[in-house]
């Protein structure tokens, strides 16, 4: 399997963070026992990456294509997102009764610590496939500079809370949103291994004068079965 243009979409998530380098243990060849996708997204970073070291929190999103893999039926492609809201739909019950409504629930916000030129972060990622099914991964990031690495594993699931302000006046929705991993491809327990590039998305942001508040992400992502 080519990792230059594979990644498993579960890792996507974690390059969401903009940041890291490499966690001690797997290989790319340890983790492409399930598959591998090409990864390309944007980072929303508050506050912005200084050249001093501080507390940060983002969010990602990102495509995920080119995926290739050795267990027959694998998805090929998806999108991958970790701190966004999500529209979903739910039964509200309103002074009327009840009905079905759709209204945004956040997904977990990853948190970060560093600068520029080294970081760390954790957070969960959601990977939505092709075929409608999901992969949640748990995850931890180094970086320096430019190269981030990841590392994480499968989870049984993401469980986001409800946005109040988009539930319709007079009406309640369940207060959590929980999705479960369901692609069977990538089993709750394999891990998952991600090597990044970002770069700021406008060259004044250059971490001095101006702090890097959102970046482009690219790379590759892979998840598996250790060998």
């Amino acid at each position: 399997m080519d990792v230059r243009h594979s990644s498993t979409a579960l890792c996507a998530g974690l390059c969401a963070a903009v940041l890291w380098v490499a966690g001690p243990g797997l290989s790319h060849a340890d983790a492409a026992t399930a598959g591998a996708c090409h990864l390309q997204g944007l980072a929303n970073i508050s506050p912005p990456l200084g050249s001093s070291s501080g507390s940060f929190a983002y969010s990602f999103t990102g495509a995920l294509s080119n995926c290739e893999s050795n267990v027959a039926g694998a998805p090929t492609s998806g999108n991958v997102s970790a701190g966004i809201q999500l529209p979903e739909t739910v039964t509200l019950t309103c002074s009327g009764g009840t009905t079905t409504g759709t209204v945004l629930y956040q997904e977990p916000i990853p948190q970060g610590s560093g600068s520029c030129g080294n970081s760390t972060t954790a957070g969960v990622s959601l990977s939505t496939w092709g075929d409608g099914k999901h992969t949640v991964v748990s995850y931890n990031t180094t970086g320096a500079l430019a190269a981030v690495q990841l590392q994480g594993s499968v989870v049984a699931s993401m469980t986001l809370t409800l946005v109040a302000s988009s539930v319709p006046a007079g009406c309640t929705a369940p207060a959590s949103f929980t999705i479960s991993t369901d692609e069977p491809t990538f089993a709750v327990g394999q891990q998952s291994l991600a090597a990044l590039t970002f770069s700021p998305t406008t060259q004044d942001q250059n971490c001095v004068t101006l702090g890097v508040s959102s970046a482009n992400i690219n790379g590759a992502v892979g998840i598996g079965s250790a060998q």
